[in-house]
């Protein structure tokens, strides 16, 4: 049997299963498919690598958990705007600073090199496994009294609504793949150059200032992001 007719059969076992259950031994599924081992693991190899088991030394293989989906749904006017994700989110802050904003971060956010910024990194958690890295920036200007606990408790966005009278009306999101590095796999629970999501936001308020700049790492293997579109008739 070929390695790609393995790989195939390994596919319809793990639909059949829950996220994180584990799979039978290498020794026992060698014998219910009838193939040798080495062909074997080399299939569960490349489904590894296609994120859909997960080895854990001395516990075994595991179809691998659940992703969180966070949907982009067309508005009015053709913007997408995004949903609460699935599942429920907690921070937990692991630097907070006020700093001045120097010439690139000052050109990001249209304030001048040494306006003072707010600047937080967060850990974004969801159904207890840490998913995803944040570094906001943030005029501090508009945020004068602002602590870490409020990048940790709620919405940020509705606390810059409530408390601040600071209302995020646009924003422009660049999404692109890209790895781990050593911090960043550290804090996620990852492999070094583990898959993973840039997500880079720019945030403006009714009168076009810039109120938030963002720069993300998610979680490649338990992330994902569903696009609604729709075709009108002149589409290619």
């Amino acid at each position: 049997m070929r390695r790609t007719e393995v790989k195939e059969r390994l596919r319809q076992l793990i639909e059949r299963r829950l996220p994180g259950e584990v799979l039978p031994s290498e020794r026992a599924l060698s014998t219910e498919i009838g193939v040798s081992r080495p062909t074997l693991r080399a299939a569960i190899d490349e489904l590894e690598r296609d994120g859909l088991v997960v080895r854990e030394h001395g516990r075994g293989t595991f179809t691998a958990p659940r992703k969180i989906s966070q949907d982009l749904v067309p508005a009015t006017g053709g913007e997408q705007y995004a949903p609460p994700a699935e599942g429920h989110w907690t921070s937990r802050v692991i630097d907070f600073a006020t700093t001045p904003a120097g010439a690139r971060l000052g050109k990001r956010l249209e304030v001048s090199p040494g306006h003072q910024l707010v600047a937080v990194t967060r850990v974004r958690v969801v159904e207890e496994a840490p998913m995803a890295i944040e570094r906001i920036l943030v005029p501090r200007d508009l945020v004068p009294d602002i602590t870490a606990a409020g990048f940790e408790s709620g919405s940020f966005y509705e606390l810059l609504r409530t408390r601040y009278e600071v209302v995020p009306a646009t924003a422009v999101q660049v999404i692109e793949p890209t790895v781990t590095g050593t911090d960043e796999s550290g804090l996620l629970g990852v492999p070094l150059h583990s898959p993973a999501l840039l997500f880079e936001r720019t945030t403006r308020d009714a009168e076009g200032r810039v109120i938030e700049y963002t720069r993300s790492i998610y979680r490649g293997d338990r992330y994902r992001i569903t696009s609604h579109l729709k075709f009108d008739h002149t589409s290619g």
